[in-house]
């Protein structure tokens, strides 16, 4: 199914478009439109990379090791106490 859209342009470009009768501008139109979503979801899809890219990095970095301390041991110790 498919819906109306419609936006203004200016007049000297609808003037110019009237001497290309041969363009289908509707699909002209419908394929810009596409090509722009397709483009943009692209770099929303890279930016969504980016960011796990940063965090993955920033994860990396909190979890260094520190000598002297056993997460097992550490564990362990906790499950006594209670």
């Amino acid at each position: 199914m498919s819906v109306v859209v419609s936006f203004r342009i200016d007049k000297k470009l609808k003037e110019k478009m009237d001497k290309l009768k041969h363009i289908n501008w509707s699909e002209v139109v419908r394929r810009a439109i596409y090509e722009t979503i397709v483009r943009e979801e692209a770099k929303m899809r890279s930016k969504d990379f980016e960011k796990i890219k940063r965090a993955a990095l920033r994860a990396e970095l909190l979890s260094r090791r520190v000598e002297g301390w056993s997460s097992v041991e550490e564990i362990r110790r906790w499950r006594e106490a209670q």
